[in-house]
């Protein structure tokens, strides 16, 4: 079937024909455009013709990196994004557990005590307090910390001689030696493995309503890491194999798969490419650092606000390296969650000593940079895997981390860019909000939505286009899909984006917050449309 979309501003981010009016779709991909009337007199017989009615489009927005089987937990579990105050968070949390029967598990997530006002982290006996019978697993926004309470403790088996998984850490309270309830990255295992696996189905609703929830916001294709959460590599690719290639859902998915199922790959014959269009093997995931809230990011110098303390490195090079071999043998990518610098060098040492991969190599994240890391990063085989919105959730604060002379080479977005090194778009969510227009804003302005001030590190915004080309032309370069997707030419898939406003037309970037999403076009196909 042929379809025409008429009377539109629609941005290709193709030089050849940078803005067009009219575009033609047949079998799910472009076949051409130009402008309405010349479009519809070629292309009009038979051809479904919907009007734009002026509306802006651009290449269908992709996000690099997200969790959607995390986010799909909002859809099942406790949600604490939003979440400004410590006795709300505890309010919340008795709501859910009068709900429930005595040893029913309370699991949730996206709490973060940087945005209460009220004091930091609950205390284990305040968790104790407003759920003595319910087991309680809650991880923080970044993923890197989790809490839990008595019973959580006791149902794991947990004793003070425990082994915890490397990388992780039990923290204690100093006095008693008695755990907090904060768990450090991987020790969340102790507990996690206790949870009662939700059914299959109950899990395939939560990732329809969440694919859903994205397409809403105006994504056509994610990059999603999900096979540690959902249980395996089998059940990560049964569920999105009969999501979008079953029920034909739409949102493209590139799934990262977690080094841990490097075995399952290989006796299954999938590899980076497996798959469709639609749904495709990514890279393999690593972790090499933590995340700033906790100091646990790798720096090569110490933080600025903790003397003597530099971070963790969740595998020494040895073992990294293995990991990285692992990958290659299958002459996969790898796709490595690199926060600090020195998280990145060591991953970057690593990377020096094999050949490239079909593929490209992701260093994900990249946050603090240092100038003799950059060249490095610019080889065509590798992509800094960047999230703007984080720096709405971090800053000010991450600036005492850092310190006033590392800030300048952190969240370097633009000279990432300007220095030639692929750059591509993510949220993380639901670390952060999965709507890519809110990292937009923030890779423009620089600053949090409602702030009054020229953004921080100001030198480092970067242009409404080039904002948007991280989320839709250079978003298929990690995939090696810059050549059937990220912009409108002819014989490119036909996903497009329409808003309510032309964002390259505001005079006031803040004017972002109050656009919202119009349609939602994958594969010419309305996937998602506004009732508004």
């Amino acid at each position: 079937m042929r379809t025409i979309y008429k009377n539109g501003t629609i941005y290709t981010f193709n030089s050849l024909n940078p803005i067009v009016q009219a575009v033609v779709i047949e079998n799910g991909r472009f076949i051409d455009m130009g402008t309405s009337v010349d479009m519809v007199l070629q292309w009009g017989s038979q051809a479904q013709i919907i009007d734009l009615e002026g509306k802006t489009a651009t290449p269908g927005l992709i996000d690099s990196h997200l969790h959607l089987s995390i986010m799909a937990d909002s859809f099942i579990n406790l949600d604490f994004v939003g979440i400004t105050s410590r006795q709300e968070m505890l309010a919340k949390i008795k709501r859910k557990a009068d709900q429930l029967e005595p040893g029913e598990w309370i699991v949730g997530s996206s709490w973060d005590e940087n945005l209460f006002t009220d004091g930091g982290i609950p205390t284990i006996t305040e968790l104790d307090y407003v759920a003595p019978a319910n087991p309680i697993f809650l991880t923080r926004t970044c993923l890197h910390a989790t809490l839990v309470n008595s019973k959580a403790l006791e149902v794991s088996g947990y004793h003070p001689g425990v082994s915890v998984p490397e990388g992780g850490t039990i923290v204690l309270d100093e006095s008693t030696k008695q755990p907090t309830g904060l768990f450090l990255e991987s020790a969340a295992n102790i507990v996690r493995q206790y949870i009662p696996e939700r059914s299959y189905d109950d899990w395939k609703k939560a990732m329809r309503q969440t694919m859903q929830f994205a397409m809403s916001k105006g994504l056509t294709s994610v990059h999603t890491n999900d096979p540690l959460y959902l249980g395996g590599l089998e059940k990560t690719w049964n569920l999105f194999n009969e999501l979008l290639n079953g029920e034909q859902l739409g949102l493209r998915s590139n799934l990262l798969i977690n080094h841990e199922f490097l075995p399952n790959l290989k006796e299954a014959g999938m590899y980076t490419g497996y798959g469709n269009d639609t749904l495709q093997i990514g890279a393999v995931k690593i972790f090499a650092d933590g995340a700033f809230g906790r100091r646990t990011a790798l720096l090569s110098e110490p933080y600025s606000d903790a003397a003597g303390h530099y971070g963790d490195a969740m595998y020494d090079q040895e073992q990294l390296f293995e990991i990285v071999k692992g990958a290659r043998d299958l002459d996969m990518p790898i796709a490595v969650h690199t926060i600090g610098d020195q998280a990145l060098e060591n991953v970057l040492d690593i990377l020096d000593q094999f050949p490239a991969a079909a593929y490209r190599d992701r260093l994900i994240h990249a946050q603090v940079l240092r100038e003799e890391l950059i060249p490095r990063l610019k080889a065509p085989s590798r992509i800094a895997d960047i999230q703007p919105r984080f720096l709405a959730s971090d800053f000010p604060w991450v600036q005492e981390r850092l310190g006033e002379k590392r800030i300048k080479l952190s969240y370097a977005w633009k000279t990432l860019m300007e220095a030639g090194v692929i750059c591509a778009g993510g949220s993380d969510a639901p670390v952060e909000p999965v709507d890519p227009i809110l990292g937009i804003h923030a890779a423009v302005t620089r600053k949090k939505p409602g702030e009054n001030h020229e953004g921080y590190v100001p030198e480092q915004k970067l242009s409404m286009v080039d904002a948007f080309r991280l989320f839709t032309e250079l978003g298929a370069y990690p995939t090696n899909e810059e050549t059937v997707k990220g912009t409108i030419a002819r014989g490119k898939l036909a996903d497009m984006t329409v808003y309510s406003a032309n964002p390259f037309e505001m005079a006031d970037p803040d004017e972002l917050l109050s656009m919202h999403i119009d349609m939602t076009i994958i594969g010419g196909e309305v996937k998602y449309r506004s009732l508004s």
